[in-house]
């Protein structure tokens, strides 16, 4: 049945986003290695996911979270560790397997530039830019990686479509994570996108996030105050020696 101009489906919050969903492709390649199929992360994906305009992906190293973010920033043709036309790396590394599986839904968005950046790489391309900066009169060789990454956010990234950043807390401190936090929320009233996996409870509090908890169980949607990170931060914070009497000498 057609739905008449004018309707809720015309007032979609996820219409113009420059990813609105993915899901397993139907011509994907007939097997995955089997340490991917057996990722729940993985198989809820393959299923279908839906983003918002802040999409926020927490949960423990080895659950998927780097591996599903990575996937669709190569699916979505974004050079691994830069923006959308440059890219730096010490190395050269085979496209993520799982985004050949991948099928892209995008939003009615002529917006559609991204910037991907993950923690791996994201030293590579500060060191890149120190180099060039100095030699462009910026004094980049001046500033600390977190604040060249801020700058850099601000200065040439700030208006792109689409941020999909991988732990980029690995260059933040506190103070510069909550100047992350503060682009993101600038980001999200302009209508930008922005995915994002951390490990910290401070981006994981990004206003108006679709907050997504990876672990055994695959996928599940979270309130902040919920997540088992927020819960085992607030404790150690609490009393540090309740964790630290069970490290040994």
């Amino acid at each position: 049945m057609s739905v008449p101009i004018g309707t809720v489906a015309d007032m979609d919050p996820r219409i113009d986003l420059p990813l609105r969903s993915v899901a397993e492709h139907a011509l994907s390649p007939p097997k995955l290695s089997p340490w991917l199929r057996d990722l729940p992360a993985v198989r809820d994906v393959l299923s279908g996911f839906e983003f918002d305009r802040t999409t926020v992906f927490v949960g423990e190293n080895g659950s998927g979270k780097s591996t599903i973010i990575e996937a669709i920033a190569t699916a979505l043709d974004l050079p691994h560790g830069g923006g959308s036309d440059w890219e730096v790396r010490d190395h050269v590394e085979a496209p993520p397997e799982l985004s050949g599986h991948l099928q892209i839904v995008r939003g009615a968005t002529t917006n559609r530039s991204g910037f991907f950046l993950r923690a791996e790489t994201m030293h590579e391309n500060m060191a890149y830019l120190m180099g060039v900066g100095s030699m462009r009169g910026h004094h980049y060789a001046r500033r600390s990686h977190g604040e060249m990454f801020v700058d850099m956010l601000t200065s040439r990234f700030m208006e792109l479509g689409l941020w999909i950043l991988d732990e980029p807390e690995s260059a933040l401190s506190f103070t510069a994570s909550l100047t992350l936090l503060q682009l993101i929320r600038e980001r999200q009233r302009k209508g930008l996108q922005t995915v994002m996996a951390t490990h910290s409870p401070v981006l994981a509090r990004a206003d108006n996030a679709k907050i997504v908890e990876v672990g055994d169980w695959g996928l599940r949607e979270s309130a902040w105050e919920d997540l088992d990170m927020v819960d085992h931060w607030r404790r150690f914070l609490h009393d540090p020696q309740r964790y630290l009497r069970y490290l040994e000498d």
